[in-house]
């Protein structure tokens, strides 16, 4: 394939997973705390005889925006946001532990803590599990009390404490479940210095307006690259007929 075409090819490629990835960062905007992907590229030099100046565009591990989304106050007894730095440790589907910001739990059937999406959410000793109660409450450092049936709010007793962690961002890669997780695969520490808000969510950290902004240059760089592509093969085509004429 010429290289001219090559390049515009492998250019627009990268532009229609980037387009994508705007795609998927737009349609999670009102999703707790979602962190958006963001997509890196590197320029590569294209190999062979004639071609010293050429290069072409290649994707490299994405990585994701850190930055904190609003919190927002429900009320409700079992949703908690995190204050400031810091994730909140779940198990994921394959048993592996994660990492998220997204604090609005449930209680299963089985009576486990768990996220919207079903994922056990660990303790100090493994998945926390409830035991049927008047009221469960999760304070600030993450200590889950509760009422037993039958008693007061002066029966109010301690049961776990949610594991919360705080590894730096460059030790985190973001997986297709959404989670967060260690990139050595080795579990994160405690860390005691990270603070839960009770009764409050954090929002998607999606720049809505930014994202659509993206999303329209995109577009038009993509129908550059086609452009481009189009040029490659009329200039293939007048080629040829000058052979052919010769």
């Amino acid at each position: 394939m010429d290289h001219f075409s090559y390049i515009a090819a492998t250019g627009s490629e990268q532009i229609m997973r980037t387009q994508a990835m705007n795609i998927h960062n737009l349609a999670n905007v009102n999703t707790t705390g979602f962190r958006a992907d963001l997509a890196r590229f590197e320029s590569k030099a294209v190999t062979g005889d004639g071609f010293p100046s050429r290069v072409y565009s290649v994707a490299v591990d994405n990585s994701a925006d850190f930055s904190a989304g609003s919190i927002r106050t429900t009320g409700r007894d079992l949703d908690v946001a995190v204050d400031g730095e810091g994730w909140i440790a779940i198990q994921g589907k394959d048993g592996q532990e994660g990492y998220t910001r997204a604090g609005g739990f449930n209680i299963s059937p089985e009576g486990m803590l768990v996220t919207p999406s079903g994922q056990f959410v660990l303790g100090n000793g493994g998945p926390v599990a409830i035991p049927p109660a008047e009221k469960v409450s999760i304070g600030s450092d993450g200590t889950i009390s509760i009422q037993p049936l039958g008693q007061g709010p002066e029966g109010m007793a301690q049961l776990d404490r949610i594991k919360l962690v705080n590894p730096e961002n460059q030790e985190l890669q973001k997986k297709q479940d959404g989670l967060f997780y260690m990139k050595n695969g080795i579990d994160a520490e405690p860390d005691s210095e990270v603070h839960l808000v009770s009764g409050a969510l954090e929002g998607s950290n999606v720049d809505a307006v930014g994202a659509l902004v993206s999303i329209m240059e995109l577009s038009r760089e993509y129908e550059l690259e086609v452009k481009l592509m189009e040029e490659a093969k009329d200039l293939d085509q007048s080629s040829a007929q000058i052979m052919h004429i010769n």
